[in-house]
Order: C-alpha cells, then structure tokens, then sequence
C-alpha cells in the first residue's frame, strides 16, 4: 500500500492555514442593485429615459419622491420622454415615475454615492480597563447609505472573527469603531483587526492590522494643569496637574512629561544635553531661542527650577502607561503663568540657572527620588510619588553677601596691584641711577673777589693727624653779627 508523500501533504496544510488567515475578515464590496436602479455620481450630470418609443401626440410627465419625502407625496417635474439632471447632489436621490395622464409608464430608483475612502484604521485603548476604539477619518462626508464594518480575531487560532458595526460622527469627520474587550484578557496576544467600507457605489477593504492590547494604550491627556509662583524665588515655578477621568490611579499609575518654554517662543524645541550649552548661551540674547522638557515624572506636580525671571512661560503635560506600553497621550492644553518678582528690584536679570541633569533616555531633566504613594482627593486621583532632589536655590541675601565679598576681594587685589607696582616702580630708578648721584659735589659759583682784603678770613686749617678731630671757631664778630 502506497503512502502520500509526506512533503506534499504539509504543503497543502499550510496553503489551507494562510488561506484562513487570509480570509479572516469578510467579502468587502457594493451592495447588490436592482434592475430598476440607476446610480449616480455626485456632481456629473445623468439622463432618464421613460421608453423607447413614445405614442406620437402624448404627454409624458415626470415626477421624483426623494427618499427623505413623506409617503405620497411628489414633486411635479418637466415634460419629455427624457429628464436631464445636472450637478447630481446626495438631496437628488429618490424614485422617479413617468407616465402619460393616470396610466404608469416607468419607475426608476435614482442613488447618489460615490464609492467609499479605503479606511486606515488606528486603535487605542484609553485604559488597562477600558474598551479598544478604531477610528479612521474621512476627507470626504460618506454618502448616505454607507456601512463601515469591523472584525476582529485572534491570530494563529481557529475561531470565527466577532462583527462590530462603526458610526460616523460628522462633527469629527470620521468612523469609530467599539470592541468590547472582556475580564481578564491577555493584554499580550495578538489580534487580527480587518475593516470594510461599503455603499451602492462600491467597496473598500482597508489593509489588516495586527495590535496587541497593551501596545495600543493611549491614556487622555492630564487635565487641572495650573502654573503658580513661589514667593521670593524669581526663578522658580510650582506646576499642577491631575489624572484624566478616564484613568484610575488605585491600580495603574502614569508617568508625565513637562515641556515649558517662555512666551515669545513661536513653538516647543526638544533639548538634548549637548545642546544646552549652546541654547542657553544664545538664550542670553533672545530667551524665546531655548525651551525645555522634562521626563520620567510620576508625580502630578513639578518644581521648576530655571525658569526666566520676569518673563511669562506655558507650560504643557501629557502622560504615558508607568511600565511605557503604548503610545504617550496628546498633550494637554497651555497653561501660562510668570515667577515671583521683587517689586523693588526694577532690573530684574535674565540670566539662566539651570538645575536640571541628563537622563538615561537622552533627554534633560530633574532627579527624582520614589516616595510613597497617596490620595490626593476624594476622587482617587494620584498623590505625588517621587520628590524633586535638586539643590534649592540660594535666597537673595546669600546672594547680596556673595556679591559684597566678591567687590571687596576686587577691591584688595587692586590695591596690592597699586602697591607692588610702586614698589617696582621705586627698585627700577635705584637701579638706573648714573655714577655719583646722591654725593653733595661742590660747584663753584663764579663770586666775585672780596672787595675788603685779599686775605682770606679764616686759613686752611693744617692736616690733622689720624684719630684727632678737627675743630674750628667762627668768628661771630666777622660776620657783622
């Protein structure tokens, strides 16, 4: 007895197992249209034809119900065995009749569509406990009668997709899908999510795609976000926030990012490490050059510590799953506020301290130390957890008595300066002086000859012996005294 070649038979179990992955969703085309039925492109012009031939000498009379037209009624139009319409609108669609007096002669059914966008569809869940939303936007309103369809299985198992219908909202521009998503399911399998649109005009199947639960997490953005200022410090600024409505922190928590930047900034520039010494240079000639963000925040407040002084900034936070699943939510809205001012200090300076460090991730911003977790209010909503460890800021007195030691050690390193330079000054003539300077040299002065006698006064005294001192006596009474 021959047995099958064991190749070939795995062969054919595969192509059966990717034919079923294929066809997990369903048929994605128009709906069925009857005989009577003529569709329409919106904007293009049409011609109704009643009959073939007409009896000669007969009026033929059209008449068109629309379809949001109570029972009964219609709309009396032209006479002719032919009926144009120009620039078809979505109102156009309806049944046309043309008869000749009371006897019928043909009733037409006139749709207006135009064939459907094909869906690109996007999923996320705004919680752990929450259901999945699809959505996918629209460029143009869909035409009236079109159904959007969604399925989804898991993958690799053997079980029927489950159906979801999806809803346009016209406000939004675009369709929504709902999956309920039971207790306890494994947030790490995946699934297989296939979506179909279809009208009279046509049908579009959009391309599958594979998510699993915790990778589509998308929390809302936070929400209560305030900006205060904190007394006497003119480069610091207390930020507020708390957890959307739509996440509760008694199981799962959120981590934050801050971005701040000051107000003539036109937008927010992500700053890398490298970079900051660059930003904050060019920021002492224009502030709106540099702004920053800040990581890996688990509280629902921060203390920023390098804000401008005077100067108004916004700030903005959006949140992400505290093991990072999923994608970070969109930010939240601005929140403006502007430090602490001296009313007595009228020339406040710019320039930046900055008390923030790199993080693992690239990015530039605070250490943060974990603490215990808390309430914060009657809702539930997450207490601080982690506390800034940054070096407080120096109050203004320190920096009075920092400014007067400084002006004063300037003052005595000018006056050593002046000193030493004088001394140098002194050493360089008393080593330039000429041979013989400062010996008392006798210069005759050219006087004339005593007119009284030729006799000297007083005479040469003689040489003294060595060791004797020469003493002399001036005659008083010669000197007219």
């Amino acid at each position: 007895m021959a047995r099958p070649p064991g190749p070939l038979l795995l062969l054919l179990l595969l192509l059966c197992l990717l034919l079923y992955l294929a066809a997990a969703g369903r048929p994605c085309g128009p709906a069925g249209l009857s005989r009577d039925t003529v569709l329409g492109h919106l904007g293009a012009n049409i011609t109704l034809t009643c009959q073939d031939e007409v009896p000669e000498n007969a009026t033929v009379l059209w008449q068109v119900k629309q379809q949001e037209a109570a029972e009964g009624l219609g709309q009396q139009l032209v006479e002719g065995n032919t009926l144009l319409l120009r620039r078809l609108r979505y109102e156009d669609s309806g049944h046309y009749s043309c008869s000749v007096g009371s006897h019928l002669l043909r009733s037409l059914r006139l749709l207006v569509a135009e064939p459907p966008e094909t869906p690109q569809v996007f999923c996320y869940r705004r919680s752990h406990d929450k259901d999945v939303l699809c959505e996918w936007p629209q460029q143009e309103r869909p035409s009236p009668g079109t159904r959007a369809m969604l399925w989804v299985k898991r993958r690799f198992v053997a079980e029927n997709a489950t159906e979801h219908r999806c809803r346009y909202f016209s406000k939004a521009r675009k369709f929504v899908c709902r999956v309920k998503v039971p207790p306890g399911t494994d947030e790490t399998k995946h699934l297989v999510v296939s979506t179909c649109v279809s009208n009279s005009a046509g049908g579009s199947a959009g391309k599958d795609k594979i998510i699993t639960l915790s990778s589509i997490l998308k929390p809302d953005p936070p929400v209560n976000v305030t900006v205060e200022a904190l007394e006497k410090a003119p480069q610091r600024l207390q930020v507020n926030w708390s957890y959307p409505s739509s996440w509760d922190p008694r199981f799962y928590w959120l981590r934050f990012q801050v971005r701040y930047r000051p107000e003539p900034a036109p937008a927010f520039m992500e700053v890398r490490p490298c970079l900051l010494a660059c930003c904050l240079s060019l920021a002492r000639l224009s502030p709106a050059l540099c702004s920053l963000q800040v990581d890996q925040v688990t509280t629902t407040w921060l203390d920023i510590r390098d804000a401008w002084r005077g100067t108004r900034h916004v700030v903005q936070v959006r949140a992400k799953d505290e093991f990072g699943h999923g994608a970070w939510s969109e930010w939240s809205q601005e929140a403006v506020g502007t430090p602490w001012t001296d009313p007595w200090d009228l020339t406040s300076e710019t320039e930046p301290f900055s008390s923030q460090v790199p993080l693992e991730d690239g990015t530039y911003g605070v250490t943060l130390l974990p603490r215990l977790f808390a309430e914060d209010d009657a809702n539930g909503a997450a207490g601080s957890v982690m506390e800034s460890s940054t070096h407080p800021v120096a109050s203004p007195y320190a920096f009075l008595v920092t400014g007067g030691s400084l002006l004063l050690g300037i003052l005595l390193f000018v006056g050593i300066i002046v000193r030493y330079r004088q001394i140098w000054w002194t050493n360089g003539q008393e080593t330039t002086k000429p041979e013989g300077e400062g010996q008392h040299m006798l210069v005759p002065l050219n006087l004339l000859p005593p007119t009284l006698s030729d006799t000297p006064l007083l005479s040469h005294p003689a040489p003294s012996a060595p060791g004797m001192l020469l003493m002399t006596h001036t005659d008083h009474s010669s000197s007219g005294q």
